[in-house]
Parts: structure tokens; sequence; C-alpha cells
């Protein structure tokens, strides 16, 4: 297996692409083997992997994280549609914390998203009926499932539609602001 990982404008965030090998068939691809990333110097455990469907357009789900023990890794791809895929660094420790970084994934640009630890993240549908899958590194935890606000002032997040056009959960409208998050990532 090959792959490109390259660095996002917060270097701990990487957007991973697997080799796709196609012929009049349609196509091939592994898009995930343990021995590989680990050469590519990301040795994870994942031990779960998520599916979501969404709908309509504009569907944002997010911004959301697991705090310890329960904290994970993620990496997001999409099987169908598109998405604006974001990440958000909270450890406070951080000389980047509060920035944030946005990438599209999509079916169509194979690309996938490595979330590490301490990054909140989320994503806003940009095309109908668009399927994400997410590996994990830790367990879901709803007594660990915490959130930050996806519209944060201090944030700034570009999403892609006004705030009356998202589509949002009751959960996901509720989420505190950055600076109301307690020092969960040093």
């Amino acid at each position: 297996m090959s792959l490109q990982v390259e660095p996002t404008d917060l270097p701990e965030v990487k957007i991973v692409t697997p080799k796709k090998f196609g012929d009049h068939r349609g196509f091939f691809s592994e898009v995930y083997n343990a021995k590989a990333f680990a050469e590519a110097d990301l040795d994870l455990e994942f031990v779960q992997d998520n599916h979501s469907l969404s709908a309509s357009v504009g569907t944002l789900r997010g911004l959301h994280f697991q705090s310890p023990p329960f904290a994970q890794d993620k990496l997001v791809r999409v099987t169908r549609g598109k998405i604006l895929d974001v990440a958000v660094d909270i450890r406070r420790s951080s000389k980047s914390f509060g920035r944030y970084v946005a990438v599209e994934l999509s079916a169509e640009n194979w690309r996938q998203l490595l979330i590490p630890i301490g990054f909140a993240h989320g994503f806003c549908t940009l095309a109908p009926d668009t399927e994400v899958i997410y590996k994990v590194t830790n367990y879901y935890s709803a007594a660990n499932d915490l959130g930050l606000a996806w519209d944060d002032p201090e944030l700034a997040i570009d999403w892609p539609f006004a705030p009356e056009k998202m589509v949002l959960s009751d959960k996901d409208r509720k989420h505190p602001r950055l600076r109301d998050l307690p020092p969960i990532f040093g």
C-alpha cells in the first residue's frame, strides 16, 4: 500500500490519501493498512469504526470529542458525497490553541483526515446523502462524550452555509464555547 501523507496548517492534523487503482471495472483501494500507517509514522490502534449518513446538504455534526480516559484519535473519510471536515485544537498548552483547519473530503478526492487526541472534530455536508466513515482509537463513552460550540465567534470557523441554513441536532446546538471548556487537554 502506498499512501500520501500531508500536514495541514495544524501539523498534528494530517491529510492521508491512499492509492486508488482503477480500470474498466471500477477501482480498488486499500484504505487502511496498519503496517503502512506505522511506516508513515501514523502508528495507531483503531478499535471501532463509525458510519453516518446525512441526508441534507448543510447538515453539521460536531464539534465533538471525548475526554480522557476515552479520548480518541479519528481517521475520517467519505464514501459518498462531500464534506467540509474541521478540527479545532483544544489543547490549552498548545501554541495553536483555538485554531482550526478545514479540509474538503469527498468520495472523489479520496482523502482522509487524521485528527489526533486533543482536537474537537466536526463536519458539514456539501452534497446530499453524504456517508462518512471514521475509525477511532478508543471506544465510545457516553460519560466522556463532549462538544464545542460550532458557531463560537472566537473560533470564527468559515462554515459554507449561513447558520439558519444548517441542520443540527439539539445536542450540537448546546455545546459550550471554547472559553467555557474546562482544561481537559492540558
